[in-house]
């Protein structure tokens, strides 16, 4: 999962979760204000309004992060009922020392030390309900006997918290990648499926477990894609889908308790990322050189354009052809290089191999067939790397001699690993289309 970044709006559904109610989208400061008014009284001490300043803060984002609702099919982030979250009533009057803070605090929020994640800053006023997380009023007592925020909020939530300050503003953006995964694909939402399949595998034990989270789809990940939707009665299709994906995240988000006080976490290492999540003009990386592998082709059967130089610069030519790929595709037209846009390009690409005419037959043997070549792989283009790489093999020593069986097992993975590692690859065992590129020159011997 990515690191939080704040939302610029959020969805709120006034009332309760499956009651017939209004959804209202509201700048996400002008939500805090709200609900700190609705809350809280604005002649109690700055240190009791920043604790629950704070913690309101820090409830919603928890809500926002995990897509607690939206996990579930609702299309809101939050209800303003108070006993599922917190209080919202539109068109209520905001005080104005209580909408100052929140300007001051609207982008620092809770976590536990050592996750990522916005703590589950569970509370109640402490007087007419009470819960084991923060007391309102209990705040006030605190803070009377002279307790900063800080120590206020580890009063009640421990004190391994720490407070995450000025966090980046960004869009309130949906996780579900827009397409579905399925075996071949690459990237990171790939990895987040992995590592958060292999977390609910400790509660769930015959789900399949997936050994390489390097983010290719691979045998593996299809296996145990099929093993949760035959667990949770989806389809048994090994495909993620909008409806797979957010089952997968709303039950690790349960195994994880991340929508309680004694949530598991996400730790620093969970979300890191291995692969950016877009690619702009100015990046200069192997990814970009992937992008403009696809970008060639598509130009030139697509638009009879001149195919592209495959330098790895994301330059104006670059941005200019993913621009008219956008356009031509009905996607958002950004001249940056988002998931939806790359797996569209894939697709693309895959759909124009697999219709090329006779004339190109031969040429088509030499094409990177669209899909990452991994363990599991079966077919005419496994049974074609198997040759080129038993081709450099002769000439160049230090390989595998393969079986030319068209089956990708565990000697294919071991002789293109040698051969990524030769060539200053990240030796991951699987065939993309950089490593396919780098397999043809050297059989061409180039």
């Amino acid at each position: 999962m990515p690191y939080p970044v704040i939302p610029e709006t959020i969805t709120v559904h006034l009332g309760a979760p499956d009651e017939a109610a209004a959804n209202v989208t509201v700048p996400f400061v002008d939500y805090i204000k709200n609900v700190a008014s609705s809350e809280i009284y604005p002649t109690w001490p700055e240190s009791a309004i920043r604790a629950n300043v704070l913690a309101q803060v820090t409830y919603a984002m928890n809500r926002i992060y995990t897509e607690w609702y939206r996990s579930r099919g609702y299309d809101f982030d939050i209800t303003n009922n108070t006993q599922y979250d917190q209080a919202f009533t539109p068109g209520r009057e905001i005080f104005e020392n209580i909408g100052q803070v929140v300007d001051e605090l609207f982008n620092d929020y809770v976590v536990r030390q050592g996750n990522v994640q916005p703590f589950f800053t569970q509370y109640c006023n402490g007087s007419t309900s009470t819960c084991p997380g923060l007391s309102q009023w209990g705040t006030v007592f605190l803070a009377n006997n002279g307790q900063t925020p800080y120590q206020i909020l580890q009063y009640y939530y421990g004190q391994d918290i720490g407070i995450v300050e000025d966090a980046p503003v960004g869009g309130n953006v949906p996780s579900y990648p827009g397409v579905s995964l399925r075996f071949g694909d690459f990237g990171e939402e790939v990895r987040t499926i992995q590592r958060q399949l292999n977390r609910i595998r400790r509660d769930y034990p015959s789900i399949t477990q997936i050994y390489d989270t390097s983010g290719v789809f691979d045998q593996r990940t299809e296996q145990a894609v099929k093993d949760f939707q035959r667990i949770f009665d989806l389809e048994q299709d090994g495909i993620v889908g909008k409806s797979t994906w957010y089952k997968i995240k709303m039950v690790y988000n349960a195994v994880k308790k991340l929508a309680d006080l004694n949530s598991e976490g996400i730790t620093l290492s969970e979300a890191d990322r291995l692969y950016p999540s877009v690619l702009r003009p100015g990046d200069s990386r192997n990814g970009v050189r992937a992008v403009q592998y696809y970008l060639a082709f598509t130009n030139f059967f697509l638009f009879d354009m001149p195919i592209l130089t495959l330098d790895g610069i994301y330059g104006p030519e670059t941005e200019q052809a993913v621009r008219r790929f956008q356009r031509a595709y009905g996607l958002p037209v950004t001249g940056e290089v988002n998931y939806q846009t790359f797996i569209f390009l894939v697709r693309a690409y895959e759909e124009i191999v697999s219709a090329l005419p006779p004339e190109y037959q031969t040429s088509r043997e030499e094409l990177y067939p669209g899909q990452f070549l991994t363990i599991g792989s079966e077919g005419e283009q496994v049974r074609q790397l198997q040759e080129y790489i038993n081709a450099i093999g002769e000439r160049d020593g230090g390989l595998p001699r393969l079986t030319v069986d068209g089956v990708y097992g565990q000697e294919t993975d071991r002789a293109v690993r040698i051969i990524q590692q030769k060539e200053g690859f990240t030796p991951t065992g699987s065939v993309g289309p950089l490593t396919w590129l780098g397999i043809l020159n050297l059989y061409k011997g180039t």
